[in-house]
């Protein structure tokens, strides 16, 4: 970790960047796998899928006796695992749901909003070294909730052609309608655009790599909702003195090891902390299988040491990270003072992983600063809302004059004509 001591408020925006891997031509080469999926559908899938994924696979959608035989091989314990988180995480999002409230803004001019869910929405789900079946928890889970009418679900094969179990087990318990062997910037433009056997939704959800990120990016200019802008996960830890380098030092790992472009961060007024920190580090990172994967992320990562809560305050903040934890003593009245967070962990025994996988809340999060304007995934997140109002014959006779009156001062006519042949009908 690169460690900075007191640094001043004017290298604050340099220090809250957060780390890039370059990659030239990402736009071109997405932009390429994006046209190929609408031009050529199903089969450039497969080219794909061969040439990404490194398999070569005939059938895309996955088969209910796949599901069947992947449950089968599950071990019992993990099925229980995933079956818990699923009943904290529904139970949490079940509490979002909105009942409509009719408002009667003045005699006769009644007003109202419903929530509707979202026909048809795409899951993708990251496979590779790090199957995140979690993910499908929280976004089936919702998805369910709201009442999605279809809920298509992509996430890249392995080398044996299937994909992970853990994923198809928890596809199956949030009620995927369709599960496809997709992955990248093509499982993106699949869902966008269609093809012969993945259907075109009108949302997408889900994490992934750079390429899947820019096609998110992409496919959204051009008509397709996304969840949120999102990028490499990142963490950032607040302690004091009080609190123990072992469990800050894990907090700090488990985000490290997500992937290389992670990024942690630690701000405490504790010059002391610093160094006993890191010392755990290097012994846990040790212990890790993913060590090298960890140990490139903390090459970027920061260590600062700030002079009192109130720069701590104003840099987390500034930063907006995705995951903040504030292991210290007042960490519920530091709390109050935080306005750009993704989700906030409180206290010693309240490890980002446990929101990761089973407390309950969502864990798909705006990265990269855009906290400052974003919140996670709800179950609002797949829901729209319909406006309506019910105008009654006195209402309009309220209402009518003062509509009249603006339209005529924006010059629309024709607006202040659709009421006034009302008013004449009603003398």
């Amino acid at each position: 970790m690169k460690t900075y001591n007191y640094p001043t408020r004017d290298t604050w925006p340099a220090l809250c960047q957060r780390p890039e891997i370059e990659l030239e031509f990402l736009e071109s080469s997405v932009k390429n796998i994006l046209n190929r999926i609408k031009v050529s559908g199903d089969r450039a899938l497969l080219e794909l899928t061969t040439q990404f994924d490194k398999v070569t696979i005939t059938e895309l959608r996955v088969t209910q006796q796949e599901i069947t035989e992947a449950e089968g091989r599950l071990p019992s314990t993990l099925k229980k695992a995933i079956q818990a988180a699923a009943a904290n995480i529904e139970k949490f999002h079940a509490t979002q749901r909105k009942d409509s409230v009719n408002v009667e803004t003045m005699p006769g001019v009644l007003c109202w909003r419903k929530g509707v869910a979202i026909e048809k929405v795409g899951i993708y789900i990251p496979g590779g070294s790090a199957p995140l079946f979690s993910t499908v928890l929280m976004l089936g889970i919702p998805a369910k909730l709201a009442g999605c009418k279809e809920v298509v679900l992509c996430s890249p094969p392995g080398k044996d052609g299937k994909i992970n179990d853990a994923i198809l087990f928890a596809a199956r318990l949030v009620g995927a309608t369709k599960i496809f062997k997709a992955g990248g910037a093509q499982a993106i433009a699949a869902l966008a655009y269609g093809t012969e056997s993945i259907p075109a939704v009108n949302k997408i959800f889900g994490p992934g790599n750079q390429y899947v990120t820019k096609a998110k990016q992409l496919v959204n200019l051009q008509g397709t909702a996304i969840d949120m802008p999102a990028g490499p996960s990142e963490v950032l830890v607040v302690a004091d003195s009080a609190a123990d380098p072992v469990f800050v030092a894990s907090d700090l790992l488990a985000q490290a090891e997500h992937g290389p472009d992670s990024q942690v961060v630690l701000l405490t007024q504790d010059p002391s902390m610093i160094s006993k920190i890191e010392l755990e580090m290097m012994a846990q990172l040790a212990k890790l299988p993913r060590k090298e994967v960890a140990g490139e992320a903390l090459n970027h990562s920061l260590a600062i040491l700030l002079s009192s809560e109130k720069e701590i305050v104003d840099f987390v903040n500034e930063y907006a990270p995705e995951h903040l934890i504030l292991n210290t003593v007042d960490c519920d009245a530091l709390s109050e003072k935080i306005y750009n967070a993704g989700s906030i962990f409180l206290g010693p025994y309240s490890p980002e992983s446990a929101g990761d996988y089973a407390s309950g809340t969502n864990h798909t999060l705006p990265t990269n600063g855009f906290a400052k304007a974003y919140g996670g995934v709800s179950l609002e997140s797949f829901m729209k809302y319909i406006t309506f109002q019910k105008v009654t014959k006195k209402g309009l006779q309220t209402l009518g004059p003062i509509v009249e009156t603006m339209a005529s001062a924006e010059q629309l006519e024709g607006h202040k004509e659709s009421i006034s042949v009302r008013l004449r009908a009603l003398q």
